[in-house]
């Protein structure tokens, strides 16, 4: 059985949506700063989920750390 996991889209805009992180990948061996991104945006392991407003604070982080995330409109 295999798993499609969806992309982060290239490019996020800010909006009014809620969005869904998760973190999919480790932070072992990414940059600092991309460290502290994840860790700015709530995330704490690998699956972990959180809920943010796509404000532009949020969907700047996002764009810089598009490799180690996937991101989901909240429902």
């Amino acid at each position: 059985m295999t798993t499609v996991r969806q992309t982060t889209p290239k490019n996020l805009v800010p909006s009014d949506a809620k969005l869904e992180i998760t973190q999919v990948k480790s932070t072992i061996g990414a940059p600092p700063n991309h460290r502290e991104t994840v860790r700015s945006l709530g995330l704490k392991r690998i699956g972990h989920t959180v809920v943010r407003d796509a404000d532009a604070v949020t969907v700047g982080m996002l764009n810089t750390v598009k490799h180690l995330v996937q991101v989901e409109e909240a429902k």
